[in-house]
């Protein structure tokens, strides 16, 4: 095991201090993750060397929107908040993320760039795949590759419902601070598929 830190301004990660352990081996605590539950330990033993531990302060940025996606993260320990900034106004935050939850997902979705930002909320931990390394992965160990991809597509999915609902309830506060309004966008929602 190798422990690197990062730190000033040179780092990359945009934060004061960061360090992550490559190649760790997947502690048992990690196996109890949502996205890893049921897998097979061969699965597991096959994803865990393309993945590092990444430890990140309180406060820090881990990537800022507009940023190369270049990585995946499933958060172990702590919470991340993940922030987007529309051209047009405030910054909002659109996702608080605990343990077992998926972050930096633009890095996998084809995108080149982060669509928002990630700050931890508190001292964090996190396991992350670079995307040439979730590539290898998928070359290497096709069975590894595609249990893992499954599970991040549930979560990306899961996180696109919640975000979705957040970003409208955010929306129609703007329009009427009102806690009513929001119930009664989802009634006339639920109106309208009935009707």
């Amino acid at each position: 095991m190798i422990i690197v830190r990062c730190m000033g301004e040179d780092c990359h990660y945009k934060s004061p201090v960061a360090s992550f352990m490559i190649n760790p081996m997947l502690r048992p605590e990690y196996a109890r993750l949502t996205i890893f539950d049921g897998l097979a330990p061969g699965v597991l033993s096959a994803i865990a060397p393309y993945m590092e531990e990444v430890r990140h302060p309180r406060g820090a940025t881990i990537f800022i929107q507009g940023q190369i996606a270049d990585s995946l993260y499933i958060l172990v320990d702590g919470e991340v908040r993940i922030r987007f900034k529309p051209y047009d106004g405030p910054t909002l935050t659109v996702a608080r993320i605990h343990p077992g939850g998926v972050y930096g997902w633009s890095a996998v979705m084809g995108h080149e760039l982060y669509t928002s930002g990630a700050q931890t909320m508190e001292d964090s931990v996190s396991l992350r795949i670079r995307n040439r390394n979730l590539q290898r992965l998928v070359e290497t160990h096709p069975r590894a590759g595609a249990a893992l991809l499954e599970r991040l597509a549930a979560s990306i999915a899961e996180r696109l419902r919640n975000t979705h609902t957040a970003v409208l309830e955010i929306l129609y506060r703007g329009l009427d601070p009102s806690a009513g309004v929001v119930h009664n966008h989802h009634e006339n929602q639920e109106s309208a598929k009935t009707a």
